[in-house]
């Protein structure tokens, strides 16, 4: 019989990583620290986020800039401060009836709702104004993926912080620093990224070519402490690894692994979490607070995650994010709805994200626009001039009607979700 053992791994190899890690001319890390420094340390950095994402500076900094967004971001208040969306155990009888009195509901198994992509702040309004008339929910937690330069000239990344602030719900950013970013001659940094002529190209992702690691550094700490942007996307192994480093160090970022990272099977996730438990902090927490699975991963390996997530002290840490619908075009064959595979398994593994990035595959289907993740990275401009932009809307809303959708699903399960805490009571 084959001796597992073997598998330990030797004490001096650890001391060979540490020993590289501390030396004082490594330029991997000395290159790190330098740019941290420039932000003024650690310390210093974190007191900046703090100050910035406090939700009274956010609104003084939109009103000195005349920003129309105030009066929503107030309207937004006020609903919240009278009561005005529906609470979950209102909700919860909306869906079960007097079935609500036999029924027992777990929390500690609850599934966080997840919309992607919030890309303007004014669907954030208009979804809330459709909550309240419909008795829906509003998500937990909303991904974005707006270009963070056209959303800063617009204020948008400032509303979008201050409405977060007032839901409650967590909330992630995408920087631009990555390999889609237009080098000196106007095509992707990244020499794989030229449409179907070099569509082999693609199967390496959308990669962070030579120093934009560190790039994507500086930008981070940019956002985190004139904005308070916490959690951002993470789509390569050597941002994943500096971001790990920067928490190490102390700077309290946190981040989630896009699913164009690719981790579909449980090898995989044990590599990930593997290096996310080798630099987590004393206190056992990581900078990794979303982990979103391939696509193509079936319940199985999710309960593989789950596994070495327990093992590893991360459960609590660690939320293990799924696709549940996907864009109509461009990303995966259609339909794909995986509702009732969450509904198989949300009864026994912890903390886990149902994302909607695509409206319910037959309704998506059916309209005139469906949604298309190439939208993403369409600016503003564009998406005006063309007249898509109210059709990006109703898709959104597609989107907003799926997560309401799981919701109903595993209530009627008596299972739980995490909506937006400070929206829906109880």
């Amino acid at each position: 019989m084959i001796d597992n053992q073997k598998l330990r791994i030797d004490e001096n190899r650890l001391r060979d990583i540490n020993d590289f890690l501390l030396r004082k001319d490594n330029p991997l890390v000395t290159n790190l620290l330098d740019l941290i420094e420039k932000y003024g340390g650690v310390d210093q950095i974190n007191r900046k986020a703090r100050e910035a994402r406090k939700l009274d500076n956010l609104l003084a900094s939109l009103d000195a800039k005349n920003s129309p967004y105030i009066k929503d971001l107030q309207w937004l208040q006020e609903q919240r401060d009278n009561d005005a969306f529906i609470t979950v155990p209102d909700y919860q009888q909306k869906i079960l009836g007097d079935k609500t009195k036999s029924m027992k509901f777990d929390d500690s198994f609850a599934v966080t709702l997840e919309i992607s992509a919030c890309q303007y702040f004014p669907w954030l309004i208009e979804e809330a104004k459709q909550s309240i008339e419909k008795g829906e929910l509003m998500p937990g937690r909303f991904i974005r993926v707006r270009n963070m330069a056209e959303q800063t000239a617009d204020n948008d990344v400032i509303a979008f912080a201050a409405g977060m602030q007032i839901t409650g719900s967590s909330y992630v950013e995408t920087l631009d620093t990555k390999g889609t970013f237009p080098g000196p001659d106007g095509a992707p940094v990244n020499v794989h990224l030229g449409g179907p002529a070099t569509i082999t190209g693609y199967f390496g992702g959308v990669g962070m070519p030579n120093e934009f690691p560190l790039k994507w550094v500086d930008e981070y700490l940019n956002y985190y402490t004139k904005y308070g942007v916490t959690q951002v996307l993470n789509i390569n192994p050597g941002s994943v690894l500096v971001g790990y480093m920067m928490h190490k160090l102390g700077i309290d970022m946190e981040f989630k692994i896009s699913v164009f990272l690719g981790n579909d099977n449980p090898y995989a996730c044990l590599w990930t979490l593997l290096t996310a438990k080798l630099f987590s902090r004393d206190d056992g927490t990581s900078p990794l607070i979303g982990f979103n699975l391939s696509n193509s991963v079936n319940n199985e390996t999710i309960e593989y995650a789950a596994y070495i997530r327990e093992a590893f002290g991360f459960e609590d840490v660690v939320r293990i994010e799924h696709h549940i619908t996907e864009t109509y075009k461009s990303i995966v064959r259609q339909p794909y709805d995986r509702l009732p595979e969450l509904l198989e398994i949300a009864d026994h593994v912890k903390n886990i994200s149902a994302k909607h990035e695509g409206g319910v595959p037959e309704i998506d289907a059916a309209r005139d626009y469906p949604t298309d993740i190439l939208d993403y990275f369409r600016t503003k401009e564009d998406l005006i001039e063309a007249g898509h932009m109210p059709l990006n809307l109703i898709n959104y809303l597609d989107k907003h009607h799926a997560l309401n959708r799981t919701a109903e699903e595993l209530t009627k399960r008596g299972l739980t979700f995490l909506a937006a805490p400070k929206l829906h009571k109880g």
